[in-house]
């Protein structure tokens, strides 16, 4: 393993010196190359470098050509080298756009050229061919797909489990399970978790929850690697899972040298060798959801559903708040059920309040929970209405509706007081003969004698104390204000630079407030937060940045391009979930990590 990472340290290196020879004549050039520090194995994921030299900007690259080997950006290495010809000294900067292509078929491969779009001009990089070859097979390691259901209809959840034996020590591995980027189906996570499970990421980037259990299997003990997501078919018809492969570098000895001494001392290097398996192809049955008899509340889902409802209190008055809880089970994958309409239940929306915000479900023991607030609005309510749920019946081949028990109440009237009340004759008369008293608080005095002259004169007001209070005090005020704004007044350079340096502990307050906000808007104030810290810090606008936008100034800033890529990374999968069908919730570790990732960005960036 030592070997692998030399020859990578060894290709970069020499990326670098090429696109330093390349550059001396000052113009943009574009080139590509691949990872040729280690074999290319069919199956495998293998780096594929895109050098631009002489431009301070990535390029724009059209991956069009390059589908049939699944690319996937890894991130962006930028390299400044100093020239000096004719006793002139030229600074050059080298952009390297590193991708992950796989290898999926045994023999030579035509990596085809691609456009490179760099300062509005349009390059076009060197075709390269590779040698993909098969790797041997073991018994050390195995791998099966398994289908929960070998039928179903379109749009039902089914769990794919994916699961890698491993008998032996094993270096690096790539695992490769086809179904899950296949455009036949969503894919998402199941709302089932192993809080043992940790989360890893394969080498295509997609996310995935891993168990690990001491097994036998096939008669030997192996450490089993298992996980599962849920695929959700687009399409009737048979589908095709094409099979899922691993290759690994497993342990096949120990190599030792001449020298007794040495091997004692530093111990003998283990010797690794790369090996190939894979699992058996699949075949899923997709049945069309049919369209008569379907219901007016059906909205889409499919499988066998439960639903189930309680409240409290159940002995009220008029318009004392109810707590009414609504359970909906039916499988691992709940994400597709959606809050019960409460207000076209027609006895419900005619008795009860029931207000427009909603909180956000939860899932609990495999059922998704809603919690909602109504109120009874006459004493003639017995009881919440049943509550309906309608959904396609996998088992029967037919549409259902289940339904609640109807929840008893009992509702006592609330006095509600009118203006007859308040103006009824339970209030006594106020006698209207006022006894005259000569001296104290409740004298009453009578007469044209106690009449005030009120009639109001400006210059009497100007000369007034008490008058004179009320003009000179705002008056003051704004002496004051106009030399304390004279006294304090900083330049634009000055309000830029103060907004530099708390950016960081804004950006660190307002991330350590996201939990108690409503769930649907954490990830967008998270992203939001994320992009005001970048455009604080480095003087951009905050509302225009993407993801790309903000892996470069941070790399620009730190040159630590896995700090900006983590940066990046974390960014756009929280944003992702406002355009696509995909849940990441935000936990305290998540927000945690985002805090330690800008302060890491902050510390590098004053020390650049």
């Amino acid at each position: 393993m030592e070997v692998v990472n030399v020859k990578k340290i060894i290709c970069f290196l020499i990326l670098i010196a090429t696109a330093a020879a390349t550059s001396a004549s000052g113009q943009i050039s574009v080139s590509a190359q691949v990872d040729t520090g280690r074999d290319i194995y069919v199956g495998d994921n293998f780096g594929f470098y895109i050098v631009i030299t002489g431009a301070d900007n990535p390029g724009q690259v059209d991956l069009g050509p390059l589908q049939e080997f699944n690319p996937q950006s890894t991130g962006n290495k930028r390299q400044s080298s100093t020239n000096i010809i004719n006793n002139k000294v030229n600074t050059t900067t080298t952009t390297i756009m590193t991708y992950s292509l796989t290898a999926n078929r045994i023999g030579q491969m035509q990596i085809p050229s691609v456009t490179v779009t760099v300062d509005g001009k349009t390059y076009r990089t060197n075709p390269l061919t590779i040698n993909v070859i098969k790797p041997g097979t073991t018994e050390l390691l195995d791998l099966e797909m398994l289908l929960a259901d070998t039928q179903c209809y379109v749009g039902e959840p089914v769990v794919l489990t994916v699961n890698f034996y491993v008998g032996a020590n094993i270096g690096d591995f790539q695992l490769n399970v086809p179904p899950l980027t296949s455009d036949d189906f969503y894919v998402e996570d199941s709302d089932i978790k192993d809080p043992q499970a940790k989360d890893f990421q394969l080498n295509n980037g997609i996310r995935i929850s891993v168990s690990q259990y001491q097994v036998t299997h096939n008669s030997k003990n192996y450490t089993l690697v298992t996980f599962n997501k849920v695929l959700i078919p687009k399409k009737a018809g048979k589908i095709q899972l094409e099979p899922a492969t691993v290759s690994a570098e497993v342990a096949v000895g120990r190599t030792s040298s001449r020298d007794r001494l040495f091997d004692d001392f530093f111990g003998s290097n283990i010797q690794y060798k790369r090996f190939m398996v894979g699992s058996e192809p699949l075949e899923l049955n997709v049945l069309p959801v049919p369209d008569e008899d379907k219901p007016s509340e059906f909205y889409g889902l499919i499988g066998k559903y439960t639903i189930s409802a309680s409240a409290t209190p159940t002995q009220v008055n008029v318009g004392d708040p109810i707590t009414l809880t609504v359970k909906i089970g039916g499988g691992k994958y709940l994400k597709p059920v959606q809050w019960p309409a409460l207000e076209k239940v027609p006895a419900l929306a005619a008795n009860f309040r029931i207000p427009s915000q909603k909180a956000s479900p939860t899932i609990e023991n495999g059922f998704k929970v809603f919690t909602q607030t109504i109120r009874a609005n006459n004493d003639s309510v017995t009881e919440i209405p049943p509550i309906p749920l309608a959904y396609f019946d996998t088992a029967r081949g037919q549409y259902a509706t289940a339904k609640t028990e109807p929840i008893k109440l009992e509702v006592a009237p609330t006095k509600v007081l009118t203006n007859a009340d308040l103006e009824s004759a339970d209030f006594a008369p106020v006698n209207k003969e006022v006894e005259a008293i000569k001296k104290g608080l409740s004298a009453n005095y009578e007469g044209p004698d106690v009449l005030e002259n009120m009639n109001f004169s400006p210059v009497a007001a100007l000369l007034n104390p008490g008058y004179a209070l009320l003009w000179a005090a705002p008056l003051a005020g704004l002496i004051l204000s106009s030399l304390i704004r004279l006294s304090t007044h900083t330049s634009d350079e000055k309000i830029a630079a103060r907004r530099r340096r708390q950016a960081c502990g804004k950006a660190i307050g307002q991330l350590k407030r996201i939990n108690p906000i409503d769930a649907n808007l954490r990830n967008e104030t998270l992203v939001s937060t994320m992009k005001q810290y970048i455009g604080d810090r480095f003087d951009r606008t905050a509302g225009s940045l993407t993801p790309d936008d903000c892996y470069n100034q941070i790399f620009a800033a730190t040159a630590d391009e896995q700090a900006a890529h983590k940066f990046k990374e974390t960014m756009a999968e929280f944003e992702a979930t406002r355009y696509a069908s995909m849940e990441t919730k935000i936990t305290p570790e998540k927000i945690k990590e985002v805090i330690e990732l800008v302060r890491n960005i902050e510390k590098k960036s004053k020390n650049a």
